[in-house]
């Protein structure tokens, strides 16, 4: 059994060890005299773009010539002389143009099979959060309606991200806000009630700005059937309102049942209307006029965006002759302010995190200049854009239209692929990007499917292990002791390993870069490494000569199963047993 110190949850990135081995190295080439004295930048190291140039690289000596007076090849020559041995390094090399290249150690390499089999579920977490405080809203479309398949993608986006920024040390809250004040909530009611009255056979024709598709038609029989003429025989007012939050209550019901049948819960459901009734708008509010950033213009007043690099300001409340009723002046951009305030302010997390579609484009420089003009950092309020999703079937665009109430709801989606494959498809591309998601794709069973072949790869995995246990190879007077992981030593079982060490790399990316898209493409990697891995490399042997490297390979499929399971429960997905 290797002596090799076990770091359990928190793995220091190897990217990590080695940028400090290179920091080391130009400190000792500086106290030696072979490099004058300079201030040592941050140490990029990355996998190299070379295959076969080792399994990280440098190039951080590029930008040291000149500070050295001396070619790039020679500063990265001098550095690769005064680099300390380290167990998990075999070779270092300084390449033109000025560039240092790493290989691991087969033998450190064969050993890491063993850390992560021990370390279990919690492989590949990194503490760069260190325990900070973030918050990630997500989804919060209006409870109008069902969710769409855009609204899907928001929520697999922000599922993920939480996921991630768990996984790299972050204190994670996730918050749906519920935006239950407001013209689209006055028209939802409105649009409800006359098809509660024309489910009791009252003659009342839609208003011409109404909400158009069946879920409204359908909930306006329902409460027509619980309710009988309740709402016909009160205030007309008094209906709309009543009415109206049965609507908004039973839509958020909906998007609860919708959210968990693709595994996505929330830790909190904000209402935007607690924001006026707790007065934390009228306190930011008067915050703003306290510090001259308010005018009022044309009855309405507004906050002053332009002071903040803005080009043009932006109004809070609406002109009391365009809309009477003091309840609905406040603008939508009122509520964001107050949200702004309370997410930062008052319930203090560190960081708050907004995904919005991006339509929402222009809100965002508004946002982060009412968090600067409260006197808090806007860059605490992260906010990210997502494109489109565009469903296709049979090679053909599925056309949808939110305006005339034909569009494809998440939850018909789910009910054809699946939320594994809705997940993955949707968590396929960056957010910045627009996605086609392919339905027939989706639902195949064979290699053409990434979502099929990552989830195959676990599974056939699950099999060898099983086969193990039947046979008595992981049977508990069979201890692991005995392991002799040096037998590891084949391109694929070197392959393999190597693959999975990239797993805590993978994570720091997603949260460094607060984009979860890489782990689809890393599992199919990972799964892709394993088959190869699988196909040359016999795992259980009958040969008796064969049976301590079929221990030894046990080890690394386990390991292996602890990998592929994790990246696949970073995406919210499913870890199938057998297929």
């Amino acid at each position: 059994m290797s002596n090799y110190p076990i770091r359990t949850i928190m793995q220091e990135l190897v990217s990590t060890q080695i940028a400090s081995l290179v920091a080391r190295a130009i400190q000792k080439a500086q106290s030696a005299g072979a490099l004058p004295a300079f201030d040592i930048p941050d140490i990029i190291v990355e996998r190299p773009k070379v295959v076969g140039r080792g399994d990280y690289a440098t190039g951080a000596c590029l930008g040291l010539a000149r500070l050295a007076k001396k070619s790039p090849l020679d500063v990265a020559r001098l550095v690769v002389e005064h680099i300390e041995p380290a167990d998990y390094i075999s070779n270092i090399e300084a390449l033109a143009p000025g560039f240092i290249n790493i290989t691991l150690s087969e033998t450190w390499l064969a050993r890491q099979a063993q850390l992560i089999a021990q370390t279990g579920e919690e492989w590949g977490s990194v503490n760069m959060g260190q325990g900070q405080r973030v918050q990630v809203e997500f989804v919060s479309a209006n409870p109008t309606g069902p969710l769409t398949v855009g609204s899907a993608r928001n929520a697999v986006l922000g599922d993920a991200l939480a996921r991630v920024l768990q996984a790299a040390g972050f204190d994670i809250q996730r918050e749906y806000y519920v935006n239950d004040v407001g013209s689209k909530i006055r028209k939802m009611g409105a649009t409800l009630l006359v098809h509660y009255a024309n489910a009791l056979g009252v003659d009342e024709p839609l208003p011409q700005d109404h909400y158009p598709g069946k879920f409204l038609v359908d909930l306006g029989q329902v409460i027509a059937r619980e309710q009988g003429r309740k709402y016909l025989d009160m205030p007309r007012q008094q209906a709309l309102e009543e009415i109206g939050q049965i609507g908004t209550d039973r839509t958020v019901e909906e998007i609860r049942d919708s959210l968990a049948a693709m595994g996505i819960t929330f830790d909190e459901w904000f209402s935007e209307r607690s924001l006026y009734e707790s007065g934390t708008f009228d306190h930011v509010f008067e915050r703003l006029q306290e510090k001259g950033l308010t005018l009022e213009k044309d009855g309405a007043i507004w906050f002053a965006a332009q002071e903040f690099g803005q080009d043009k300001d932006a109004v809070i409340i609406r002109s009391p002759a365009i809309v009477p009723d003091p309840d609905e002046r406040p603008t939508y951009f009122a509520s964001d302010i107050a949200y702004v305030w309370n997410k930062l302010a008052m319930r203090g997390f560190d960081k708050a995190i907004y995904i919005w579609g991006a339509d929402h484009h222009g809100d965002k420089p508004r946002v982060l200049a009412a968090a600067q003009a409260l006197g808090l950092d806007p860059a605490r309020a992260i906010i990210i854009l997502y494109q489109l999703v565009t469903l296709m079937r049979g090679g053909q665009e599925v056309r949808m239209s939110k305006s005339s109430g034909e569009y494809v709801t998440m939850r018909e989606v789910v009910n054809e692929v699946g939320a594994d494959a809705m997940r993955f498809m949707l968590l396929s591309t960056s957010a910045g990007n627009k996605i086609n998601f392919d339905l027939d794709l989706a639902v195949k069973q064979s290699s053409e499917n990434p979502v099929f072949y990552v989830q195959y790869a676990h599974a056939r995995i699950c099999s060898i292990v099983r086969k193990a246990v039947e046979e008595g190879w992981l049977a508990p007077g069979n201890q692991q002791a005995s392991l002799d992981l040096s037998l590891l030593n084949t391109a694929g079982d070197l392959a393999l390993m190597r693959k999975m060490l990239e797993l805590p790399q993978v994570i720091a990316k997603c949260a460094q870069e607060l984009s979860p898209h890489y782990l689809p493409h890393y599992a199919q990697e990972l799964a892709a490494t394993f088959h190869a891995f699988y196909r040359d490399c016999r795992v259980i042997s009958s040969a008796p000569e064969e049976a301590n490297l079929t221990r030894a390979r046990l080890l690394l499929v386990q390991a292996a199963k602890i990998v592929l399971a994790r990246t696949l429960r970073l995406m919210g997905m499913k870890a199938p047993e057998s297929m």
